[in-house]
């Protein structure tokens, strides 16, 4: 017999309901018209100094006497703020019964208006950025990162993103979210701007000719081909907090945050010094002769990186970041090699992204290992720009041209899928720390859909997952074996449960007293769900339970079930019921984990 450990189920499912547009007042002699689901209550609004207006009784009496008149059972349940009656129906009404009785209250020239008591939703609402369609990478179900899901949870708001990179170029989709940084480059070639650290982190173009920067270990020229401007740090800043429902280009992650540019690659890259510096100075530590920063990063981003060992020197300045309380999020690297052998990404106390591409694989050159903590979507150009990562950009290739976007692949893309991940959770949780970030986002991730050969940390990062569970506390990775279905099964409104399978295999003995399963449905209306996990051997017990008073949306939510008299391995499956009618819904996922 299965049981559900009491007290352990997700305290969020889903989101509390947004306000709708105002129902019009209709005029004297309007027409209110029935909605088109089933009716359960009516508004009345009777005309000002009638006895209805003024008297619960003389409504209540009403109600009676008109639902006689329709041949249905009418009762006044309670007056609105506006003076209105709620009128109850006695049942559920379809569109005819419910406009027969509409027209008996219309007829009474003391009835002002009558209108259905429709039942609203929360919604996050699709953005009406014009190229939001190219931006598979936040929401397409096979291997975006489940982004919108998330933004009813948190969009950002108040928090700062350091992003560490080539410095800022104008453009009018980050305009807004801006703030003033720093340009740390102390070599004033390198810096192409006349001279050194000040407070200026406009990029001014990294363009370089074959063999600008010296030789490899091996001879070869660096960089081996001429190269044009990268515009680097200004693609990553739009993937974090691009502007977004502004009706142009793109939708950031997190488009509520500000986002702090601090420069510290141009010609032939950047130091490590000068990277010390940024790091240190980002997250709210002193530099000598620098002002301080009066905006200390929440969350630093560093699409960057090199061969060799973390050095002490830079391990120092990002454990200081990451004690002042600054999530510092890195790049694994884009040479298809173990990322132990690149820096930042083997240092300690960051979260390290490996890249992938639409289909869920790991990217082609995307670095792999045990140090990889999570991996993000980081496109594959390769395979046509479709697949890439849309981001703002500027046309110019060797001077300043023009605000644009392109598509570009990289794990330098797929780190900033993570720091706003971070952000978000950083609004949604504001005590949380870095290393609590990081547990959630790799507790949270979900299977790669496709291969990964080497190493991908925890999964592919789930943006909806991690805020349903960003609630302060410090969850702990999983420890067992896990197994996702994210085929979608459609849950009718016919009373007519559905199911989802899962076939376990590799585990032996009974299940686990403590069997996590995260659910992750959308409907409109989930109290009409009830849901139960269905054990190999027949047995099953009930997560969820049906009720007319839970009117959010969706279930989102990890419920810990006493899973021992049943065998692990076989067949699990995941049954929902709708029981009631007028909405309809979908599995989108579900998740065992050992």
């Amino acid at each position: 017999m299965l049981a559900v450990v009491p007290g352990t189920a997700g305290a969020v499912e889903g989101s509390a309901p947004a306000a709708g547009a105002p129902l019009p007042a209709p005029q004297p002699g309007a027409v209110a018209q029935a909605s088109d689901g089933p009716v359960e209550r009516l508004i009345v609004g009777y005309k000002s100094k009638t006895t209805e207006a003024e008297s619960n009784d003389a409504a209540a009496k009403d109600a009676k006497d008109k639902g006689k008149k329709a041949g249905e059972s009418l009762a006044f349940e309670r007056r609105l703020g506006t003076g209105a009656a709620l009128v109850g129906l006695g049942a559920e009404l379809g569109k005819e019964e419910a406009a027969d009785v509409m027209a008996a209250f219309r007829a009474d020239p003391d009835v002002e208006y009558v209108v259905p008591d429709r039942r609203v939703y929360a919604t996050a609402v699709e953005p009406n950025d014009t190229d939001y369609a190219r931006q598979w990478d936040l929401f397409e179900a096979a291997a975006g990162m489940n982004v919108p899901g998330a933004w009813d949870k948190a969009t950002g708001a108040g928090v700062k993103v350091a992003v560490i990179d080539t410095g800022y170029v104008a453009h009018s989709d980050l305009a807004a979210n801006v703030i003033a940084g720093y340009d740390f480059i102390s070599d004033t070639r390198m810096s192409r701007d006349g001279d050194g650290p000040d407070g200026n982190p406009a990029d001014t173009g990294d363009w370089m000719n074959k063999g600008d920067c010296g030789v490899d270990r091996f001879g070869r020229p660096v960089p081996d081909r001429d190269t044009n401007n990268s515009w680097h740090g200004t693609h990553v800043a739009g993937t974090i907090a691009a502007t977004t429902g502004n009706g142009k280009g793109i939708a950031g992650i997190a488009h509520h945050a500000t986002l702090q540019p601090v420069r510290v690659l141009g010609w032939c890259g950047g130091t490590d010094a000068d990277i010390i510096n940024a790091i240190t100075w980002a997250s709210g530590g002193t530099v000598q002769g620098v002002p301080a920063n009066p905006s200390p990063a929440d969350v630093i981003n560093m699409s960057l990186g090199g061969g060799g060992a973390c050095s002490p020197a830079t391990q120092n300045a990002i454990n200081g970041a990451v004690g002042r309380g600054t999530t510092v999020v890195v790049a694994a690297g884009n040479d298809n090699v173990n990322a132990a052998d690149f820096q930042p990404a083997n240092c300690n106390n960051v979260i390290t992204v490996a890249a992938s591409d639409r289909q869920g694989n790991r990217a082609a050159y995307s670095n792999y290992g045990a140090v990889v903590d999570v991996t993000a979507p980081g496109g594959e150009t390769a395979l046509g720009s479709a697949n890439g990562i849309w981001s703002t950009l500027n046309t110019g290739i060797r001077s300043l041209g023009n605000e644009t976007y392109a598509a570009y692949q990289g794990t330098s893309m797929a780190a900033p899928h993570i720091a706003g991940l971070a952000a978000l959770m950083n609004q949604a949780s504001p005590s949380m720390t870095p290393a609590q970030i990081e547990s959630a986002i790799k507790t949270n991730a979900r299977t790669l859909p496709g291969s990964c050969s080497g190493g991908c940390g925890a999964g592919l990062a789930d943006a909806a997952r991690t805020l349903g569970a960003s609630d302060g506390t410090n969850p702990q990775p999983p420890t067992g074996k896990v197994f996702t279905n994210t085929a979608n099964v459609t849950v009718p409104d016919t009373n007519t449960p559905v199911t989802s399978s899962l076939a376990v295999t590799g585990i032996s003995g009974n299940a686990p007293t403590s069997l996590k399963v995260a659910v992750d449905i959308k409907h409109p209306y989930r109290g009409d769900l009830r849901i139960e996990l269905v054990a190999p051997n027949g047995g099953s017990t009930q997560l969820k339970a049906a009720g007319s008073g839970d009117s959010a949306a969706n279930v989102l939510t990890t419920y810990t079930v006493d899973a021992s008299g049943a065998a692990a391995g076989g067949t699990w499956k995941l049954r929902v019921t709708d029981v009631y009618s007028g909405d309809t819904g979908y599995i989108d996922s579900w998740t065992l984990t050992f």
